[in-house]
């Protein structure tokens, strides 16, 4: 058992009779009254988002979890396969597990979270930016850059993430795997 102190983005707990992971949390400690946590947790079985306060002090239930890397094989469906860099082994996952399964790469190598208890995978974490190739935008218009505007570009995984006008076809984009949205042109 633990405590809110002992919260922190990316643990699982056992809460409602399912293991969520954190997502956000704040720690808020208002000027009249008892301090208390808010939390955003998402459910590794479906899923969900659920928003929730914690009173400080309240115990709970943490689940305990081991990570280790996976190398993106290929989809098939709605069925994503990777292998494990260690041992080689072979395991599947839907798509509604991945956040952001379009900005899946082949050979990408990627963390999965497993529950020690019965080995389940509970959760994929992506490197926080990828490196990716637009195959289709249209030409940037000269001289159109007085704001901040973007046009949609399609990548090499078939995602559409909004780039700067200078961005052309074939261009290698850094991509932010938690928005999908463009960073910066990648350095080669």
């Amino acid at each position: 058992m633990a405590n809110t102190s002992d919260i922190r983005k990316g643990l699982c707990i056992r809460y409602n009779n399912d293991i969520y992971k954190i997502v956000e949390f704040l720690h808020v400690k208002p000027g009249k009254g008892p301090a208390f946590v808010r939390t955003k947790l998402k459910s590794v079985t479906t899923g969900k988002v659920v928003d929730n306060t914690f009173s400080s002090g309240h115990k709970i239930e943490d689940v305990r979890v081991e990570t280790r890397s996976y190398q993106f094989l290929y989809a098939e469906g709605d069925t994503f396969h990777f292998m494990n860099t260690d041992d080689y082994n072979q395991i599947a996952l839907q798509k509604d597990t991945i956040d952001n399964p379009d900005l899946l790469k082949e050979g990408e190598i990627v963390t999965i979270i497993f529950n020690t208890e019965d080995s389940m995978p509970l959760s994929l974490e992506m490197p926080a930016s990828v490196i990716l190739e637009v195959t289709h935008t249209e030409p940037g218009v000269k001289g159109n850059t007085a704001t901040n505007a973007t046009k949609p570009a399609t990548v090499e995984t078939g995602a559409r993430i909004n780039v700067p006008l200078f961005i052309n076809e074939g261009d290698k984009i850094k991509v932010d795997t938690e928005k999908g949205a463009y960073l910066e042109r990648a350095k080669e």
